[in-house]
């Protein structure tokens, strides 16, 4: 309980103060240090991978045993927490990118994209724009916002760090290409394990917070979710179609790589008054994945 409510104020800090500057923002600097890392680790291999890995996570745990015994456990899951969270940002990228939307303002909107997502968005309309920032807001609400309390709130600072740089990692190197195909496997493998309870929650929350559209969210959830390449994006992009009744998936194109995602849902095809929609689903599955979590640490303790 005591992790879980210091989750939930590095989250809520996170919501009001949003992201630290790039220039010293710890992911930001984690990342580089990794990148600085890899021109050593890297080979060819999984084993290579692995060990890449391994040096990334044990980084991060590390950081956070220091944290917790320099604030103490409970200021040490708060100050990771914000650190790891990122629900605000997601939010403030996605409504900027509907606001350039609301004035036909294409160009600013697919350049804006381009935080959000690593598909190529030179040629996407509005409609295919809609779609690659719903799908963002979806699948990031577990990687940067739900994923990381649940961490937080099971192990603490060094679960949430470790959580984070798992994410990371599997941003980095998890790629489908020559370089990375073998080097990153071990990141994105572990990504998906790591992410596989989060995201069913997550999931679990979204009917919750849409009860009418619940049992079209568990169809499409177990009719859709398996076509798409990722086991945990899949489960939470169904849940976000159903729920807000649109039709998400389809053909990205990621450079000279095209991926076909499978169709999830069977609504109609997403607009840009959609995003307002998916932000504010966002939020409000987020408050109520808090809620399990409270309800099964309440219920723990009452059973001690």
């Amino acid at each position: 309980m005591t992790n879980l409510v210091a989750a939930l104020a590095g989250s809520g800090a996170d919501q009001l103060l949003g992201e630290p500057p790039l220039r010293w923002h710890p992911v930001a600097r984690y990342g580089s240090l990794m990148q600085r890392a890899e021109r050593t680790t890297y080979a060819d291999t999984r084993a290579a991978g692995a060990r890449h890995l391994a040096l990334g996570v044990a980084v991060a745990v590390g950081v956070g045993v220091g944290l917790r015994r320099l604030l103490g456990a409970p200021g040490a899951t708060a100050v990771a927490a914000f650190a790891c969270v990122a629900g605000k940002m997601l939010d403030d990228e996605a409504l900027a990118i509907a606001g350039r939307l609301a004035v036909d303002d294409l160009p600013g909107a697919r350049g804006r994209l381009r935080s959000l997502v690593g598909r190529s968005t030179e040629d996407l309309d509005a409609g295919e724009i809609s779609r690659a920032v719903v799908e963002s807001l979806a699948e990031n609400c577990v990687d940067a916002v739900t994923a990381s309390v649940v961490w937080a709130a099971v192990g603490g600072a060094p679960a949430v760090l470790a959580h984070r740089a798992i994410n990371t990692l599997d941003a980095m190197v998890g790629h489908r290409n020559a370089r990375y195909t073998r080097f990153g496997w071990a990141s994105a493998r572990l990504d998906d394990v790591i992410n596989y309870v989060p995201a069913r929650l997550t999931a679990v929350a979204v009917a919750m917070c849409r009860p009418s559209r619940a049992t079209a969210i568990v169809t499409t959830i177990r009719h859709d979710a398996p076509q798409h390449p990722s086991p945990n994006g899949g489960v939470v992009e169904a849940a976000f179609a159903a729920a807000l009744g649109v039709r998400l998936g389809g053909v990205n194109q990621y450079g000279d790589l095209v991926e076909n995602r499978g169709t999830l849902g069977d609504g109609r095809a997403p607009q840009p008054s959609d995003i307002a929609a998916a932000v504010a689903l966002r939020r409000q599955c987020t408050v109520a994945v808090a809620a399990l979590l409270s309800a099964a640490s309440l219920s723990r303790r009452l059973r001690r």
